[in-house]
């Protein structure tokens, strides 16, 4: 099999891997909904079990941080899938609050598994936003169809559940394609040991996954309530919202494809800070809609800039370290906001009410969006798209291309603009003959050994 080809291959199952890590959080409403109706919890109460669940998934992740290249792509993929299929399998089919809480708990620690390992491998790829941008994509669209399937597949709390079983099952195959060991990832990296040992860009890393947190944190704290939302204040039915959700995530996909296309026009900065702006206005106008259209209208613009500012968010993780150690910790962070979401939105709503929530959540989309657009703008990781190596940020580039692990892309190509050619004066001593062109060979290894 070709390099191409077993290249090609990895990112199926990094996307696959991310598609289903991250399904958990995309039907968070339509989980901490039927789990209120379905065994009679209170909002806060259904909201905490959604949060029990995503602090599993933001556990695993920092636990892997340190550890995954030990144990191994395929192995930690499969454990994340056994995990998940074992974990939301025992909580759709249980009936009492404990064992459904356990379950989720199990199935958590699975999402966040798997994610760390997508997050990992696609933070060593060629170009880690077009990657992460893919896996956007697959989840957005995997939910979205299940937004319009989980209404006729009857009430309760396990369908939900038991979609993102089936979709840890069918991924599964597709592990096959990573790297089998420890010994893989190691004999991979063995070159670039040296050089990458210590986290770099700590202060910036910080701050970004800090900021990611907060920035998850509001982002979920509405999304887990957004289905009330609909069905309590905006009066709609249940098939309504979810043709609504549906369209939010259509939405997300062309937001995803666009952002894509845009690539690094426009950098990582304007993305991120414009585009929490946005959300944070979305924000407002979803939590105090009263119909169909004001809810529908901040539904779908939200969650068509939400995916394209986390891709970039995501890339910019990825390329403060090519080792994915701070795509996996950023991710984490952002597991970790995600988790708190539904236990704060429930809590903020009942105490300050849906409009009320949006203006808290408000304020602080819009005080992060500056620390973290400021790491866009001045943390000088791999280029968004990985080319020559720059004047700016060019040592962290240059010691990549120096290591075994380096993607051809970023060494140095001959001829590159920013590699100029440097004429050399060679003096010539006088009574001596002149240099010529024919005086000069070609170097080649001494014969000697």
């Amino acid at each position: 099999m070709s390099s191409r080809s077993r290249g090609a291959g990895a990112l199926v199952a990094l996307v696959a891997l991310f598609t289903a890590g991250y399904l958990a959080p995309y039907l968070l409403p339509t989980v901490v909904g039927r789990l209120s109706a379905g065994l009679g919890l209170t909002p806060a109460q259904a909201g905490l079990v959604g949060s029990v669940l995503l602090l599993g998934s933001s556990t695993a992740g920092f636990t892997l941080a340190a550890r995954g290249e030990r144990i191994g792509p395929r192995r930690a993929a499969r454990a994340g899938l056994l995990a998940m299929i074992v974990g939301y399998g025992s909580a759709a089919a249980a009936g009492t609050v404990p064992l459904v809480v356990a379950g989720a708990v199990l199935g958590g620690l699975g999402s966040g598994t798997a994610t760390a390992v997508a997050a990992a491998g696609i933070a060593g790829r060629r170009d880690p936003h077009r990657a992460s941008t893919l896996g956007l994509l697959s989840v957005s669209a995997a939910a979205g169809a299940l937004y319009l399937t989980l209404p006729h597949l009857g009430t309760g709390h396990a369908p939900p559940l038991l979609a993102i079983v089936c979709a840890a099952a069918l991924v599964w195959p597709v592990t096959g394609r990573l790297e089998g060991g420890a010994r893989a990832r190691a004999d991979a990296d063995a070159g670039a040991a040296h050089v990458a040992g210590p986290l770099p860009y700590r202060r910036a890393g910080a701050v970004l996954a800090g900021g990611i947190l907060c920035w998850s944190l509001a982002q979920n704290a509405l999304w887990g309530v957004s289905g009330r939302i609909g069905t309590t204040q905006a009066g709609l039915s249940e098939v309504t919202v979810g043709a609504v959700f549906a369209a939010a995530l259509g939405a997300g996909l062309a937001g995803v494809t666009a952002a894509g296309a845009l690539g690094s026009r426009l950098g990582r900065a304007v993305p991120i800070g414009a585009g929490t702006v946005v959300i944070a206005g979305c924000v407002l106008l979803s939590s105090a809609a009263g119909d169909l259209v004001s809810f529908a209208a901040g539904e779908i613009l939200w969650n068509a800039v939400y995916p394209v500012v986390l891709s970039y968010l995501l890339g910019l993780a990825a390329s403060l370290d090519p080792r994915g150690r701070w795509a996996v910790l950023v991710g984490s962070a952002s597991s970790l906001g995600v988790a708190c979401g539904p236990v704060t939105g429930s809590l903020l709503s009942e105490g300050a009410g849906y409009p009320g929530m949006g203006a808290v959540l408000c304020c602080l989309l819009l005080l992060v969006a500056a620390p973290m657009t400021a790491v866009a703008r001045h943390a000088a990781g791999r280029p968004l798209v990985p080319g020559s190596v720059r004047r700016r940020g060019g040592a962290p580039a240059a010691v990549l291309a120096g290591s075994a692990s380096a993607t051809p892309s970023l060494v140095p190509q001959v001829g590159a603009p920013e590699q100029p050619v440097a004429s050399i004066r060679v003096p010539v001593a006088a009574g001596r003959r002149r240099l010529t062109k024919s005086t000069f060979g070609l170097a080649r290894p001494s014969d000697r050994g």
